[in-house]
Parts: C-alpha cells; sequence; structure tokens
C-alpha cells in the first residue's frame, strides 16, 4: 500500500502580497533556516511519499532550477500549469501516475506535522480524505470545517464570514485523498478544490485530522518572518547553536548563514536567514529579518523584520524597518 505514494503540491500562486520580492524569486523559493520554503513544506509529507508532482504555474524556471541544482531527498517532478486552473484544475493537471491515494498539499505551508501520523490516522478511518486541520481565532481568510463527534467533516465553508463559521478548525493546506476524488475535476477547467469540489465530497466519509502542533502559511511578509521565527524555536538546540559562521561579527542565535558571506564588524540575530553571498558592512544590525542570495547591506545599516530580494544592494546608513524591499524588476 506504500509503494509508489505520491504527493501533489500546489505552487500556482503568483505571490503578490510579496511583491517586490517575488517578481524575481517565488515564495515558494524565499529562503529561511537554510533551505526554501517549498522544502521545509516536503518535509511534512509522509515518509511513504516516494515521487512529488508539483504543480507549477508562476516562475517555472526558477523552480525547475532549483529543484535541478538542488535535489529533493526523493524526485520532484515540475508540471507547467499552461494557464491559471485554480487548486482543483491544477490537482487534476498534475495527477499524472496517481492511484489509490495521494496526498494534496499547498506549497506555502510551514507546520510541525508529523506526515505519517496523518497517514496512518487516514488509514484507520477508512477514510476517502482526511484534511489537517488547526485551530485559529480568526477564521476569515482560511476554509474552515464543521465536525460531527468522530471527526468526520460534516460542512466546509470557504473564507465565511465569522457568525457563520462552523468551528475555529481551519484547513492547513494538507490532505489525503483516494484517487477517484480526480475524476470530480473537470479537465481544463479553472475550478476551486475548496469551493467547489470539497462540499460535494461530504458525502463520503471524509475526516478532519485535528491537531495543536505550530502552523503558518508563509502568505505575506509578516507571516513569512513568523514562519522563520518558528521554524528556529522547533529546531533542535543543538542545530540552533551551530548554523552561523561570520567571522568578525557578533550573532545572537539563532541564525543561519549561507556560503560566502562576510559581516565583519556587524551584529546579526536573533531570527535572521543569510542567503548566499551575503556582504553586510561594518556598523550594522540584522534582526528579525531574511536577507537573500547575493544581497549586499551597506556600512552602518539597521534592518529589522524585513525581506531583502537577492542582490538588492542597500545603501549605508539604510534603515528598513518592517519591509520587503528587491532591485527594480527587469524591463523588456
Amino acid at each position: 500500500m506504500t509503494a509508489g505514494l505520491k504527493a501533489i503540491v500546489l505552487v500556482g500562486g503568483f505571490g503578490t502580497r510579496l511583491r517586490p520580492i517575488t517578481y524575481h524569486t517565488p515564495k515558494h523559493l524565499i529562503p529561511i533556516a537554510g533551505k526554501p520554503v517549498l522544502y521545509h513544506c516536503f518535509d511534512a509529507l509522509p515518509k511513504a511519499v516516494t515521487e512529488i508532482n508539483l504543480a507549477c504555474g508562476y516562475m517555472v524556471e526558477e523552480h525547475s532550477r532549483y529543484i535541478r541544482e538542488h535535489p529533493y531527498r526523493i524526485p520532484v517532478k515540475v508540471i507547467t500549469e499552461e494557464k491559471p486552473l485554480l487548486t482543483g484544475g491544477a490537482m487534476l493537471n498534475a495527477s499524472e501516475g496517481v492511484s489509490g491515494e495521494f496526498v494534496l498539499m499547498n506549497g506555502d505551508v510551514i507546520c510541525g506535522l508529523d506526515g505519517d501520523e496523518m497517514l496512518e490516522y487516514h488509514r484507520r478511518k477508512k477514510a476517502y480524505g482526511t484534511m489537517f486541520l488547526v485551530e485559529q481565532q480568526d477564521v476569515t481568510t482560511y476554509g474552515v470545517a464543521g465536525m460531527d463527534a468522530e471527526d468526520r467533516i460534516e460542512e466546509f465553508v470557504e473564507k465565511p464570514a465569522p457568525e457563520d463559521a462552523p468551528s475555529h478548525w481551519i484547513n492547513a493546506g494538507m490532505s489525503v485523498w483516494n484517487a477517484d476524488v480526480i475524476n470530480a475535476v473537470p479537465a481544463g477547467t479553472p475550478i476551486s478544490f475548496e469551493r467547489e469540489i470539497m462540499p460535494k465530497l461530504l458525502t463520503k466519509p471524509v475526516y478532519g485530522f485535528k491537531s495543536k502542533t505550530w502552523w503558518e502559511d508563509v502568505g505575506t511578509p509578516e507571516r513569512v518572518l513568523h514562519a522563520q521565527r518558528l521554524i528556529f524555536d522547533n529546531l533542535p538546540q543543538k542545530q540552533r547553536e551551530t548554523h552561523v559562521h561570520l567571522p568578525g561579527a557578533k550573532a545572537a542565535m539563532p541564525v543561519c548563514v549561507g556560503g560566502g558571506c562576510s559581516a565583519e564588524g556587524s551584529r546579526i540575530g536573533p531570527y535572521v536567514t543569510l542567503g548566499n553571498g551575503v556582504k553586510i558592512g561594518k556598523g550594522s544590525i540584522i534582526e528579525d529579518s531574511i536577507i537573500m542570495d547575493g544581497a549586499e547591506i551597506g556600512e552602518d545599516s539597521i534592518v529589522v523584520r524585513s525581506i531583502v530580494g537577492d542582490k538588492t544592494i542597500i545603501p549605508n546608513r539604510s534603515r528598513i524597518e518592517g519591509k520587503c524591499i528587491a532591485r527594480e524588476p527587469e524591463r523588456y
């Protein structure tokens, strides 16, 4: 039963709320603590997954290149979405080789889920579908599940008004399904899995896997930085203490540093990711931020609660606080 289990991971979004970073880098490839958001997502998949189909509709070549140059531990096949198909259409488009059961996942979810436990729960329940759920007080931007006493989902409402929400348990971006669900999606048609397909499946045994684990989706700069804090805080203590090599800099852990960085005379951390080849000028302070590959921060600058895009140059004596900063997009 475990042989050949596939995962479909959806990375079709444009990342508009993370612009201007996402003019150059898809949000799924923003680095956090030494690897991109996407690979943190993959880490939550059940170990039974032997191949990932990546449903990709934006910056396909950037995703493909990263996966070629930094292979994940299991094969990842990038499947292009020629036009926006929404979550249901993207799932169908990337369903090549799926049989029996499969895992469906959003590629922007950071969490501490044990995917093995969820898969075991799904099989023990003999479920048609099982959704990973976490509890949130404000549910208005999420899909919300209403369940019976056995956690069978009886109602699913996408982005409800507070008074219409059937619970505080939201769709946390991973689910396990019988492959028959793919037949419910009309071919070549943009269709939302959450709004248009999911409610029609509830005549079948679909269950909620309720979890108290840490969780975030990385749709906004604030959420990306919160996800970074969660990842660092949940690393084993030994890893938190050994992720930095910055001669001549003062580092307040946790900090993760890529190759070829220089930061002599600066102060870095806590909660900072530096990509490869980052240069930090003397007298600068970087806190609670992500500085991406090849960026340069001038001397006597302060960067706090911010994301600085790849190859971006910040002048001397700048103060960047609560911002996304990136180089100008190329003009064609």
